[in-house]
């Protein structure tokens, strides 16, 4: 691969009070291999140190704002004007690449993708909030192009979105507050196909806390239902139905027995199905 020719590969930070996480997800970019990329971090005006945390890596950031937005896809938007990539992904705070040659080997492979593609994507690790390995997520296309139309089933933070696809179909929509990306992506891939990547974690993605909250999953599959009714699926699947009862249940469960019982009763159920615990782990 000509480095003359390869292509710049923006990686868009979006941080609010990240100050205890985000060392590690830029220095994780800095040490990356591959030269043609750039860093963009968006901040939503933090208060808890993350700025001086910033002013103190000026120098591996390649454009940075610091001021108040409307949530994680205002943020997001704001980096995609500042993009200067082919190729755009886009991180948390708490994410980061858990090897240096992450995008070299990715780039490796999206050189060699036709041009009708627009979404690849790699698998990613996830990890409790102390940072201890859990469970890879990612399975190939062919196995998730008709779920993704039913639920959001691609881990967004392995996504390398081609700058064509926001050309194309414009930025993220503001008013979602947690499913923007699965929207987004959405009105690509009703119709089109996404290129799974194997054999490479490219993220490594902290869960837990606010994320594993029940109320939250079902804030997030009303929001997966709006975009499904705003791309034509007026009628909800199967597999969206089943995922809202198990949500319900798990919020009842949550607020009967508490989040401690609930969370060893969700594992008991994963270990009865051959999965790893993840709930007494987040």
């Amino acid at each position: 691969m000509s480095l003359a020719s390869a292509p710049t590969v923006s990686i868009i930070v979006a941080v609010y009070n990240g100050a205890a996480t985000l060392q590690q997800c830029i220095d994780s970019v800095a040490n990356q291999t591959y030269p043609n990329r750039e860093l963009i971090i968006i901040d939503g005006g933090s208060k808890d140190g993350t700025l001086d945390l910033l002013e103190a890596n000026r120098g591996k950031i390649d454009y940075l704002v610091s001021e108040p937005d409307r949530g994680i896809y205002s943020a997001w938007n704001k980096g995609l004007v500042k993009a200067n990539g082919e190729w755009v992904c886009f991180l948390g705070a708490d994410d980061y690449f858990p090897d240096s040659r992450v995008l070299e080997r990715l780039v490796e492979t999206l050189e060699r993708l036709p041009p009708n593609i627009l979404v690849a994507y790699a698998r990613i690790m996830a990890l409790n909030a102390d940072g201890a390995s859990l469970f890879p997520v990612g399975e190939s296309w062919e196995k998730l192009k008709e779920r993704f139309k039913q639920i959001m089933c691609i881990p967004h933070q392995g996504v390398m979105h081609r700058r064509k696809l926001f050309e194309r179909h414009g930025m993220f929509d503001e008013s979602f507050r947690i499913a923007g990306d699965y929207e987004l992506l959405l009105r690509e891939l009703k119709t089109a196909d996404a290129f799974f990547i194997p054999d490479i974690i490219a993220v490594a993605m902290r869960k837990g806390g606010i994320s594993s909250r029940p109320d939250n999953t079902i804030t997030m599959l009303r929001e997966i239902r709006r975009a499904q009714k705003t791309h034509g699926q007026w009628l909800p699947s199967r597999l969206w139905l089943a995922t809202v009862a198990k949500a319900y249940l798990r919020l009842f469960l949550w607020n009967v027995l508490g989040a401690r019982l609930t969370r060893k009763a969700l594992d008991l159920r994963r270990r009865v199905k051959g999965l790893p615990a993840y709930w007494t782990r987040t």
